[in-house]
């Protein structure tokens, strides 16, 4: 018998994992075509076409551009909750550099971060729920646009979506390299730090290099500015707290005129924070910084601060709760509860400002490539989709179950839990016909093997 590099269980996966082959197709064809933030219009298409296929039972298009939300109700609706599963769609401006048959086909896009997987994983969870209806309340799927620097989550929630679609909660996934593949990871408080953009805007007087005392240097009061403000983490911010600074570009001059002083310089950056505290005192310390340093030469130096994505929080209920349903899929050897938080950034921070809800990684390693997110050479894992599509389906079931049914007098309270009788095939799937008892829960597992 070979030996499994990861193995899965519960009733979703199983089920998926028989349309495993579909998720695949779909998912290299979106990776075949990818598309910006606000541009994915193929996306949404191919998106809207294999819902349809699904059989969910509502798809509303057009929320924050080019988002869509599908809805699926459950068996029962006594509840009357409902609960977000959010994936995201758009690509990166990066040329992909592999040389496999699903490739972009647009010059200079392409999937480096594996939204594409996401998509695919949260259609599969779709169909999933919409084949089985095994929960009380309504399922509310969000494919989002524009997560990568346009802020998509938070334009869907000023076109409505949680007016129209009033969660109770809400969920994402995303796959993460440096993981194994079959491991989630989570924590119950920080996952993302909040990503704010720097712009200093300098502002001299140029001149000829070989008169610079006639000048006010503009290159040199950049340079003073960033190495002075490498300071401000090491100087101002407590060691036990988070910040990164980083001034990433600068623009001034002419490569060709090795003799003109410029007259103007602009640097640009990013800031990653935690705390909402240390963030404000990052931004006082550059404004006084760029100030007094460029005062100090005879210029003048503006700091442009804009905060784009907030912290990605998890609040504590809900990711203890995600993280005991990655469990019943995993095992709890595989799941990560203290996962370190990342200093990259993510929108879906913007829903967790205004909804309970919690942030996963799924673990995908890095492949043959050997690549991580956002480089050319990356490429999803799909062996992974499954397995991705069974955190969001099995969120869904546990947070918005079935009401139990009376038992009869007569029946043993055992039968709710044990399983005596497997199908046949390589998926065990949980039957009336096939258990001890109406009321059995399969425990059985699903290997992947090499």
């Amino acid at each position: 018998m070979h030996n499994p590099r990861w193995k899965a269980g519960g009733r979703a996966f199983a089920h998926i994992a028989q349309f495993h082959p579909e998720l695949t197709a779909l998912r290299r064809d979106l990776h075949a075509h990818p598309e910006l933030g606000f541009e994915e219009l193929y996306t949404g298409r191919r998106v809207k076409e294999a819902l349809q296929l699904c059989g969910v039972d509502e798809i509303h298009e057009g929320i924050g551009r080019t988002g869509l939300v599908a809805v699926v109700r459950g068996r029962s609706q006594s509840s009357g909750s409902m609960v977000g599963l959010r994936a995201d769609m758009d690509a990166l401006p990066i040329a992909e550099h592999n040389d496999f048959s699903w490739k972009s086909c647009k010059q200079g896009l392409m999937h480096g971060c594996g939204h594409d997987g996401h998509t695919a994983m949260l259609v599969g969870a779709a169909r999933y729920l919409a084949e089985t209806r095994n929960f009380d309340g309504t399922a509310v799927l969000i494919f989002q646009p524009g997560e990568e620097g346009f802020a998509g989550a938070r334009v869907m929630m000023e076109d409505g979506l949680f007016d129209r679609f009033p969660v109770q909660s809400v969920f994402a996934m995303h796959n993460w390299p440096a993981m194994k593949p079959g491991t989630v990871g989570i924590n119950t408080g920080p996952m993302m730090a909040a990503a704010d953009r720097i712009t200093i805007e300098i502002t001299g007087r140029g001149g000829h290099g070989a008169h610079a005392y006639q000048t006010v240097d503009v290159v040199l009061v950049a340079a003073h500015i960033i190495t002075a403000a490498q300071s401000i983490v090491s100087r101002n911010v407590r060691p036990i707290e988070s910040a990164v600074v980083s001034l990433c570009a600068i623009q001034a001059g002419d490569l060709g005129a090795f003799s003109v002083l410029p007259g103007t310089a602009t640097l640009v950056g990013t800031v990653r924070t935690f705390d909402p505290a240390v963030q404000e005192l990052v931004e006082q310390r550059l404004k006084e910084l760029c100030s007094a340093i460029a005062l100090g030469f005879g210029a003048t130096a503006t700091l442009h601060y804009e905060r784009m994505y907030p912290a990605t929080i998890n609040t504590e209920s809900e990711a203890v709760f995600a993280a005991d349903v990655a469990e019943s899929l995993v095992g709890a050897d595989h799941v990560v509860r203290d996962l370190e938080p990342s200093m990259g950034a993510e929108d879906f921070s913007f829903m967790l400002q205004t909804k309970p809800g919690a942030y996963l990684r799924l673990g995908q390693g890095t492949g043959a490539s050997g690549s991580a997110l956002h480089n050319s050479r990356y490429d999803f894992n799909d062996e992974i989709l499954p397995l991705g599509s069974a955190p969001h389906a099995s969120l869904l079931e546990q947070a918005l179950p079935l009401p139990l049914p009376s038992l009869p007098p007569h029946v043993p309270v055992e039968r709710l839990v044990s399983c005596s009788r497997p199908s046949s095939g390589d998926l065990h799937e949980i039957s009336e016909e096939n258990c001890s008892g109406p009321y059995a829960v399969c425990a059985s597992s699903y290997y992947f093997g090499s």
